[in-house]
C-alpha cells in the first residue's frame, strides 16, 4: 500500500451567518463559541469545520443560538473546488492550533524558569499551574483536527515540567535504555505524513548515518497503532520524539550516541527552525529554512521531500566538517 496515496476527498461544513450590530457582547459571545469549536474563518462571515457528525451538531447548536439572538445563519456541507484548496484549508486549522500550542509553550517555559529557584510552597503552585496547562492541551487536542506540529513541543515541555515537579525524581528522571547500533538497524521507521524540517532531517540522519537501507513509512499523525519492530519518530508518544526543549533530531542524535560536531551544528539549525526560539542564533538558519520551505511547497509526497532535503543536509554536513578542519 502506498502511504502517500491521495486521501479521500475532504468534505467541509460551512457556517454562514450575519449578526445584529447590537448588543456588542452577543457578537463577542458567538466569536468565542467559534473559537472553542475550533472553527476557522474562510471569509469574514463564513466559518469552516471538517465535516463529521460531531462538528455538524456543534454548528447546528450555534446556528440556533445565532437565530435566537436576532441573527441569521445557515449550515451547509461543501466541497472546495477553486479559490481555496483542501490543503490550504487544513493549513488554516493547523496555524490556529499551532498558535494555541505556542501560547502553552511560552507559559511552560516561564514556569520552567521559575522552578529553578522555587520554594516548596511555590512548587505547589507551579504544580497547579502545570496541571492547568495539561488540561488546556487536552482541550486544544479535541479541536486539533489535522494534527498540528506544535503539539509535540507543548506536550514535551509540560511532560518535562511534570517530571521535575514529581516527588520521586529518581524514578521519573531515569534515563531511557541506551540504544545500540544493533537496536537501530533493520527497523521500520515511522513518522507523521506532511514532513517538514525536523522529520526531513531525521530521515536524512537515519539513512546517512544509522541504517542506509532503512524503510521510512508515513502515517496519519493521530490514531496510529505501531507494529512490532517499528520505531516512531517525531510523533506524539513516539520512541524518538521531542523531549523537553529538544527537537526530534537532537533526541535522535543523543539516543544513537552520535557526537559528531558537524551533526551537532546541524541539530542547532534544525532546532531553531522547528522550535522557532532562536536558541542557538545560527546565521545559517534563515537560508536553510527557506530551502526546506521551498522543497515542501514543490514536493507534495513525503518521500520526495526527504530525497530532496538529503543533498541540502549532505552539503551542510560537509560545510561544517570543512569549517572545523
Amino acid at each position: 500500500m502506498n502511504d502517500n496515496a491521495i486521501p479521500v476527498e475532504q468534505r467541509w461544513l460551512l457556517l454562514i451567518h450575519q449578526l445584529p450590530s447590537k448588543p456588542a457582547y452577543f457578537r463577542v459571545k458567538i466569536w468565542r463559541r467559534l473559537q472553542r469549536l475550533g472553527a476557522v474563518a474562510v471569509k469574514s462571515t463564513v466559518y469552516a469545520l471538517p465535516a463529521n457528525a460531531e462538528t455538524q451538531e456543534d454548528f447546528e447548536w450555534l446556528l440556533k443560538e445565532v437565530v435566537e439572538g436576532g441573527g441569521e445563519a445557515m449550515v451547509c456541507e461543501a466541497r472546495l473546488i477553486d479559490g481555496l484548496s483542501d490543503a490550504q484549508a487544513r493549513s488554516l486549522f493547523d496555524a490556529a492550533r499551532d498558535e494555541d500550542y505556542e501560547a502553552i509553550v511560552n507559559e511552560a517555559r516561564t514556569l520552567s524558569a521559575r522552578l529553578e529557584t522555587a520554594t516548596a510552597d511555590e512548587k505547589a503552585e507551579l504544580r497547579t499551574q502545570t496541571g492547568r496547562l495539561r488540561k488546556r492541551i487536552v482541550d486544544i487536542a479535541t479541536i486539533d483536527f489535522f494534527g498540528a506540529t506544535g503539539r509535540l513541543s507543548a506536550e514535551s515541555l509540560i511532560a518535562e515540567l511534570e517530571s521535575r515537579l514529581a516527588e520521586d525524581m529518581e524514578m521519573i528522571n531515569e534515563d531511557p535504555k541506551p540504544l545500540t547500533p544493533a537496536d537501530l538497524k533493520g527497523r521500520v521507521w515511522v513518522t507523521r505524513k506532511g514532513v517538514h524540517v525536523d522529520r526531513i532531517a531525521c530521515g536524512w540522519l537515519i539513512r546517512r548515518f544509522i541504517d542506509p537501507d532503512a524503510i521510512i513509512r508515513f502515517v496519519p499523525g493521530k490514531g496510529y497503532v505501531p507494529n512490532p519492530g517499528e520505531i516512531r519518530f517525531d510523533m506524539f508518544e513516539g520512541e524518538i520524539t521531542h523531549e523537553g526543549d529538544h527537537c526530534s533530531f537532537e533526541v535522535l542524535l543523543a539516543r544513537a550516541g552520535i557526537t559528531d560536531p558537524a551533526l551537532q551544528a546541524i541539530a542547532e539549525i534544525v532546532h531553531n527552525i522547528d522550535l522557532k526560539d532562536a536558541k542557538f542564533g545560527r546565521e545559517e538558519t534563515t537560508g536553510i529554512a527557506s530551502l526546506i520551505a521551498g522543497i515542501c511547497a514543490a514536493n507534495p509526497q513525503d518521500e520526495q521531500r526527504i530525497a530532496q532535503g538529503g543533498p541540502i543536509f549532505d552539503n551542510l554536513y560537509q560545510y561544517f566538517r570543512a569549517k572545523r578542519d
